[in-house]
């Protein structure tokens, strides 16, 4: 069964219902799942509840399942869809963290190392900015690699409204991350006044 490809089991899952068919795709993807919910809520209890949700939800889709695109990205798609609705309740707090793909600088100083979450959190802060939906779509595409054929099909779009969604939100992120910067600098010109003044 190792040998299956995800799309292999889903159809000899949807034909037989034998349950060991959908236990190697949990098995396959649930930690990932999970990590991806995690990216969400920030929170592994609610990260564990969401991944239960999904692989239910998962149980009821899997026959319009129809190989349009990998059976992974679908998976993924089906992941993003629901946090996104569960984030987008006021009581949430709206955070994706990036924890994936932001290398940290271990063999660098200790200031290139400051130096490199100063600037994961300022675009952590500005991809917070966003809402959950466009979060989704810049992770899929930037975190997940999905192909914009593949995340047009799976959102219902064409590739060009795709291409047009993303170079708009890439120009917002750059926005708001440009605007925490400049934050960050007056907020440092002004405690660096601070610390001067009595020796004026």
């Amino acid at each position: 069964m190792k040998n299956l490809s995800d799309e292999e089991l889903v159809r000899l899952y949807i034909d037989t219902q034998r349950n060991a068919y959908f236990e190697r795709l949990y098995e396959r993807y649930c930690d990932k799942v999970y990590r991806k919910c995690l990216s969400f809520t920030k929170d592994p209890v609610r990260a564990e509840d969401f991944t239960h949700d999904i692989f239910l939800k998962l149980i009821v889709k899997l026959g319009g399942f129809r190989e349009q695109a990998k059976f992974s990205t679908w998976l993924y798609s089906i992941t993003y869809n629901y946090c996104t609705d569960q984030v987008r309740s006021p009581q949430s707090r709206r955070e994706v963290y990036m924890e994936e793909g932001w290398d940290r600088f271990e063999d660098e100083s200790d200031d290139m190392a400051e130096i490199a979450e100063m600037e994961a959190k300022r675009l952590q802060v500005a991809l917070n900015q966003l809402s959950p939906e466009e979060q989704a779509l810049l992770l899929m595409k930037y975190q997940d690699d999905i192909s914009i054929r593949e995340i047009a099909t799976l959102n219902g779009l064409t590739e060009s409204a795709v291409k047009m969604r993303l170079k708009r939100l890439r120009e917002k992120l750059r926005r708001y991350y440009l605007e925490g910067a400049i934050f960050w600098l007056l907020l440092a010109i002004k405690a660096s006044f601070t610390i001067r003044w009595p020796f004026r």
